[in-house]
């Protein structure tokens, strides 16, 4: 019987059946297969239901066990007896044995047969004594071996006996008449009961061999050791080379390798100077061990990499999977097939990573990666924790990184939530919200409001954090969790590796019943944010000239401050998509073209003054001048730059060192200074909080207002450029026409993470003589002020170049030079 799926042992049998699981380096039904071949059983009829291909592919006909094999594919899972009645085609003749393909035995199977035959039974039920039986189904014999009761899977409280079946049966053909065709029946719940009842003679041969059901990863690796350790008689084809230690054909081990056995060394594997394998360990076909690696009760199946100083302990690795150099793979892990565990990372206990899955280098993995498209390196990227919906992000995550944030605060605090206008940020709050409660950190809950709100209102009250949910720009199916200081920022790099540190323990902090904390809702968030803006921005003018604007809320929650904010500047405004969308809370690209493409013609018709799209979280803008054309992001910093710059005339802005250098001459030409900072929302906020700080902007349609705030904030910014255009008296194209255009160019190049430090000392060395920035990346600047930025990305295995010089073609010239350095060290 080969039908099973096997489903609690996946991943190992995510894909393949489970009778082909290797034990000793031969699938399991091979073994059982072997072990009928030595009692004289060569007629068999396999039943194959899951994946049956595969069974059938590797077995053939079975001439190569010299043994004759049939199949019976099932259609739809038939259960134990209906599956046998299947084949009733094959076993009408004479007795039959039924077997089970996926459990290791010994069994005299002629010493139950000769019992069958004297005992003149119906049925014959193979049985064990085991020391649980709570998995198995109970039976008792009479003291000539008949059957008087059964029980499947019982309770503590109902076991009357450690007398357990095990699913092999000697059956006379007549038995085949219990069982209807094409329908799903049981021999234990179902068939044996009634013949019990009518009194058939059902008998149970009490085994004395090993027996071994394969059903869960514990007894899988047990089954491994009790084969080394001789406690079942199976065929292992290799050559004892010492006592316990066996090398199968081909295999190379070299001298100054560490073998304690027993330990088994598969077909063609290779095993380094000073790498070391202890007992129990099972290497299969065509691994390779490097040097200084180590394996205790691993099991190994074929096609295996394990890297130099792999730490490899009571796991289970998956065939063509690689592990990389000084990964650690703790206790009942389970990695599957085709999967790549890079440098340095750590697999904790338990863990069960599915077939086809990365674990990044140097990533602490403690939780199943089963959906997810890898094991990350760390939790944070650029937006916050990010992923999937309910595959990445689950609650389950939201409540440990709630709780992890939770730990990291006094009992007591008050942290601000809030979301965007999605379903799914609303059904993630509440597991958030939950796990800040009961880790004695009080909740006070904006629900659906701008992230610049909820940002000022971490920032203006006690709150000494925030965490917000927003769906994932452009990625509808995605969602991320930003989480605030007291500032309203983004958590700090430091802060962020320090939630990472505790949500990796799982050493939570829980509140006493008495301290569960409260959830209260503020009255005046919204009205409190709008006050307080138009008191800090100058709009001084505005009201004056009458102007017309075109917005574009994109569904988001900016439309829930727009009409108090609009109301009391006297601005005529035409606004579109002001309402909220759950079902749509961001937007593709292309439909990001296309309402920009309309926002275009709407201030185009309308003669507004110019346009502006805010993103569906109020954080960040697009702009459209008063002729209907966009303003690209890049180009939108240099406008407002020029804008702010020049009303000021003193002063600093800071910006990313990834900005073209056309804004440093802007600057230079208002009198203002250029502080350029990294390309992490961590260090622009960071520097905006310096003296005579002016503005600030990422050059992604982020701007920061200091009056105001020091976080990204796309209303103030809006206001902030309502007041600078009503007063200058100028367009935005006017604005735009006296700004040189930048000649920079920009390109991604795939880079290993393994390679990525490689990289950037070759930058360093290629770049000698020049002058160098390491403000963030490496930055060369070339005499004629050309430069050329190399920067890793810290969330993907890539590295971003830009080149800017004083035309196109000596751009295109810089970028050729410095992305051939990168990919040379890549090795691309």
């Amino acid at each position: 019987m080969a039908g099973g799926e096997g489903t609690r042992l996946r991943p190992m049998t995510a894909n393949q059946p489970k009778p082909l699981l290797p034990v000793i380096n031969r699938p399991i039904m091979e073994h059982v297969l072997r072990l009928l071949r030595r009692h004289g059983l060569t007629e068999t009829v396999v039943t194959v239901q899951f994946l049956a291909a595969l069974i059938r592919t590797y077995f053939g006909d079975g001439d190569e066990l010299g043994m004759n094999l049939h199949y019976a594919t099932e259609e739809m899972p038939l259960g134990t007896a209906g599956s046998v009645k299947n084949a009733a085609d094959k076993l009408r003749d004479d007795r039959f044995l039924v077997i089970s393909g996926d459990a290791l035995t010994d069994i005299d199977l002629t010493d139950m047969i000769r019992f069958h035959r004297e005992s003149g039974a119906l049925v014959t039920i193979g049985l064990k004594r085991v020391p649980n039986p709570l998995e198995f189904g109970i039976v008792i014999v009479d003291e000539q071996g008949r059957v008087q009761r059964f029980l499947e899977k019982p309770t503590w409280g109902q076991v009357f006996s450690d007398t357990v079946n095990t699913g092999i049966y000697v059956m006379e053909p007549e038995v085949l008449d219990e069982v209807a065709t094409g329908e799903a029946v049981d021999w234990s719940s179902d068939v044996f009961p009634r013949l019990l009842e009518r009194g058939a003679p059902l008998y149970g041969y009490v085994a004395e061999g090993y027996w071994e059901d394969v059903g869960t990863h514990e007894s899988y690796l047990k089954a491994q050791s009790d084969a080394l350790s001789g406690r079942v008689k199976i065929d292992i084809d290799a050559f004892e080379m010492s006592p316990g230690v066996w090398r199968a054909e081909g295999a190379y081990v070299d001298d100054e390798a560490v073998l304690k056995g027993p330990l088994y060394i598969g077909d063609y594997a290779k095993v380094e100077a000073g790498a070391e394998l202890r007992e129990y360990t099972v290497l299969g076909s065509n691994v390779v061990v490097r040097e200084g690696a180590f394996l205790h009760r691993a099991v190994v199946h074929d096609n295996v990499y394990i890297g130099p100083s792999a730490n490899l302990r009571g796991c289970v690795i998956g065939k063509n999977t690689d592990v990389m150099t000084g990964a650690r793979i703790e206790e009942s892990a389970v990695v599957g097939d085709e999967c790549v565990i890079e440098a340095e990372a750590y697999v904790s206990s338990g863990v069960k990573i599915y077939p086809f899955k990365t674990v990044e280098a140097g990533a602490m993995v403690n939780t199943s990666v089963i959906w997810e498209s890898r094991g990350q390196r760390t939790l944070f990227g650029p937006r916050g924790v990010s992923g999937l919906v309910n595959v990445e992000i689950t609650p389950e995550l939201c409540v440990r990184l709630a709780s992890a944030y939770a730990t990291t605060l006094k009992k007591g605090a008050s942290v601000v939530t809030s979301r965007d206008s999605s379903r799914a940020a609303r059904a993630l709050k509440r597991a958030v919200i939950s796990a800040l409660n009961a880790g004695a950190i009080d909740v006070l809950d904006l629900e659906a409001a701008p992230l610049p709100v909820a940002r000022f209102h971490t920032a203006r009250t006690a709150a000494v954090g925030g965490i917000a949910l927003r769906t994932t720009a452009g990625d509808p199916q995605s969602v991320d969790i930003v989480f605030m200081d007291a500032d309203g920022a983004d958590l700090s790099p430091a802060d962020q590796r320090k939630l990472e540190r505790v949500s990796a323990r799982q050493e939570f902090r829980r509140a006493f019943p008495g301290e569960i904390a409260e959830l209260s809702f503020p009255a005046r968030a919204v009205d409190d944010y709008a006050q307080e803006l138009l008191r800090c921005v100058d709009m001084s003018g505005v009201r004056e000239t009458g102007m017309k604007v075109v917005v574009d809320c994109a569904g988001g929650t900016s439309s829930l401050v727009l009409p108090s904010l609009l109301g009391r500047v006297g601005v005529d405004v035409l606004t579109v998509n002001s309402r909220l969308d759950d079902a749509s809370p961001t937007e593709t690209l292309a439909e990001r073209r296309r309402d920009l493409q309309r926002l275009s013609e709407l201030v185009s018709s309308a003669r507004a003054a110019f346009g502006v799209r805010f993103d569906p979280v109020g954080e960040r803008i697009a702009l459209v001048d008063e002729k209907g054309q966009l303003i690209n992001d890049e180009r939108a910093l240099l406008v407002v730059l020029d804008l702010v710059a020049a009303e000021r005339c003193r002063g600093r802005v800071a910006l990313p060192v990834t900005t073209t250098r056309v804004a440093e001459q802007v600057c230079r030409f208002h009198g203002v200074q250029v502080v350029w900072t990294a390309t992490s929302v961590d260090a622009l906020t960071a520097a905006a909080r310096g003296d005579d700080m002016i503005f600030a902007g990422d050059g992604r349609g982020g701007f920061i207002v200091p009056e105001f705030g020091h976080t990204v904030d796309g209303l103030a910014a809006f206001l902030r450029l309502l007041g600078l255009v009503a007063r200058t008296r100028l367009s935005l194209s006017r604005i735009g026409a006296r700004i040189p255009e930048a000649k920079m160019l920009k390109r991604t190049v795939p880079t290993p993470w393994a390679a990525k430090g490689a990289v950037m000392r070759s930058v360093i060395e290629a770049a000698e003589g020049y002058f160098i920035d390491t403000t963030d990346g490496v930055r060369v600047v070339t005499e004629d002020g050309g430069w050329a930025l190399v920067l890793p990305d810290p969330s993907d295995a890539v590295t971003h170049l830009w080149a800017e010089s004083h035309d196109m073609d000596s751009a295109q010239s810089l970028m050729d030079h410095w992305a051939a350095v990168v990919e040379r060290a890549a090795g691309r």
